[in-house]
């Protein structure tokens, strides 16, 4: 896809009026990761050994950052996973959960130090999580940022620039850059 470009502060999620004739939401928009993260929820170079280890790690994470309770965190992220493995292929997954006490659409980020089996649709260990909490009613405030996080994680270029981080810094300034970026 030569040529294509992320515009990462076009859109805030909160003030996206993204609805379409019939009443459908437009997910094609450009959304703002910023709006998603804060520096305190993405971390480079984690250590863990299994993905049963990852949802009680998330848990603390969204507790100290967010003020979640920890283990509600993880028990949803569990129970979502349960479902069918949030990993999507080429090292990449995007755990996701619906919990009631959010205000908004809250992501987490997680570089892996080394990569984890995860039981994705292709198979491969992965090393970048993209972790998306929403309030229970955010509906299609919550596709959208699903359908915006997939769509950026699986350009290539930006994946190996996520992957190539060698701080918590770093990492949340390639997620949270405001400029436009060649995708290609």
């Amino acid at each position: 896809m030569a040529g294509l470009r992320y515009d990462f502060s076009a859109i805030v999620l909160a003030e996206c009026p993204a609805h379409l004739p019939g009443g459908y939401t437009d997910l094609t928009r450009t959304m703002n990761l910023s709006s998603l993260l804060y520096p305190a929820t993405v971390r480079a170079h984690v250590q863990l050994d299994s993905k049963k280890a990852l949802f009680p790690f998330v848990g603390d994470l969204a507790s100290r950052s967010l003020g979640l309770d920890a283990g509600e965190v993880s028990e949803a992220l569990l129970e979502r996973e349960r479902l069918g493995s949030t990993g999507f292929g080429r090292g990449i997954a995007l755990p996701h959960a619906k919990m009631a006490d959010l205000t908004g659409v809250r992501g987490l980020f997680l570089q892996l130090s080394r990569p984890i089996d995860f039981n994705a649709v292709d198979g491969l260990p992965v090393d970048l999580l993209f972790v998306l909490l929403s309030p229970l009613d955010a509906g299609a405030d919550h596709l959208k940022a699903l359908a915006g996080v997939s769509r950026m994680l699986r350009n290539e270029a930006i994946a190996e620039r996520l992957r190539g981080a060698k701080s918590d810094e770093a990492l949340y300034a390639l997620l949270a850059d405001t400029e436009t970026r060649d995708a290609a």
